[in-house]
């Protein structure tokens, strides 16, 4: 069996094989764009392990380790540097590292999702990118209003506000400007409008996106992204992680009897944190639950401090509804503790029945 480190670049990869059968050990430089890369893995005989770091533009590469009928394993980029002590970092010292920890079964492995998953995440991608466009294109043409002495925020968007805007005494390139805005906004919006209900109906089909739906404030958006981003959610063995994963947890700097907490880490998913963000508003309006708990946080906490603090608690109760396959008001009662037991159907209905009895005492 031949193992493999490989420290991946877009334009060339450098690799560092073993041999177990013969203990031969070789080192090699290839290039992706003139195909010898290919060429070297399609001649490999025999079982092969290759190991690469999490990175990007590496997806045609994974692809078509898979479809030669490799074994890939897509490591933690920041798990692996950690464990490489030395200050000397050069691409054959990265290979022979990550051959090492193949080898030493220390290879920190990351779940990597299927080729249908990332392609329902360039569809929520490619929305928010425009959505993006759209935001700006509207700050724009708010700008020449502004300057024209029309202030009516978003009822610039109306009717009214459209033909108001239309009718300014604008000329020139600014003039250009305006119609050139214009267009460009019907047509974003006849593009999101599209997306909008290819998001719709892929949320439907998702059988865990179709789960979370049932949470009040979670649209198909944020259902998707959050079913797409945590994928098998057996790998979290408790909320904690969750909300590590997503980078909702405080930054620590601990040491000795001294314990100091900073702002939230912001590590993991960028887009899905935003998103839980928007979505927990929604739920402290609609939801009576998250609404008394996000109430009870403004007392003592900025605003701002609370959304975040929603946002990990709902993100906490789309991981019990995975977890447990179980409806909202049925995964509420056992999203408070991280670390509480699964229960069984009848249990749930236990615990039901005495929330129901203490609220009413």
């Amino acid at each position: 069996m031949k193992i493999i480190g490989c420290d991946f670049h877009p334009a060339m990869q450098q690799i560092a094989v073993f041999d177990t059968e013969t203990g031969e050990y070789s080192e090699h430089q290839l290039s992706n764009g003139n195909g010898e890369a290919e060429q070297f893995y399609r001649a490999l005989s025999g079982p092969c392990l290759i190991g690469i770091e999490a990175c990007g533009n590496s997806h045609w590469f994974i692809d078509l380790l898979e479809r030669l009928g490799r074994e890939v394993r897509v490591g933690d980029a920041a798990k692996i540097r950690a464990s490489y002590v030395r200050k000397q970092k050069t691409d054959k010292r990265d290979a022979s590292h990550i051959l090492t920890l193949l080898l030493e079964k220390r290879f920190p492995t990351l779940w990597t999702p299927s080729r249908q998953e990332r392609d329902q995440r360039q569809l929520l991608i490619h929305r928010h990118k425009l959505v993006q466009m759209r935001a700006r294109v509207k700050n724009g043409l708010q700008h020449l209003a502004l300057n024209q002495g029309v202030q009516r925020k978003n009822k610039l968007w109306n009717k009214t506000g459209q033909k108001m805007l239309n009718q300014l005494p604008l000329e020139g390139w600014t003039d250009v400007r305006r119609q050139d805005s214009l267009a460009l906004l019907t047509q974003l919006d006849q593009q999101i409008g599209q997306l909008d209900q290819a998001v719709e109906q892929a949320a439907e089909s998702h059988p865990e996106a179709r789960l979370l739906l049932q949470q009040k404030g979670v649209g198909p958006i944020t259902a998707l992204a959050f079913a797409l981003t945590i994928g098998d959610v057996s790998r979290f063995a408790h909320s904690n992680q969750v909300a590590s994963y997503l980078g909702l947890i405080p930054a620590e700097y601990s040491s000795s009897n001294k314990r100091r907490l900073g702002s939230i880490s912001k590590q993991g998913n960028s887009f899905l944190r935003m998103l839980l963000v928007e979505a927990a508003q929604t739920a402290t309006r609609l939801d009576p639950q998250f609404h008394k708990h996000y109430v009870h946080l403004c007392r003592n906490k900025p605003r701002a401090v609370a959304k975040v603090a929603a946002a990990r608690k709902l993100a906490v109760r789309l991981y019990w509804i995975l977890r447990t396959a179980q409806e909202a008001q049925k995964a509420v009662l056992i999203e408070s503790s991280s670390r509480v037991p699964l229960v069984g159907e009848s249990q749930t209905e236990i615990l039901i029945e005495r929330s129901r009895i203490q609220q009413r005492a």
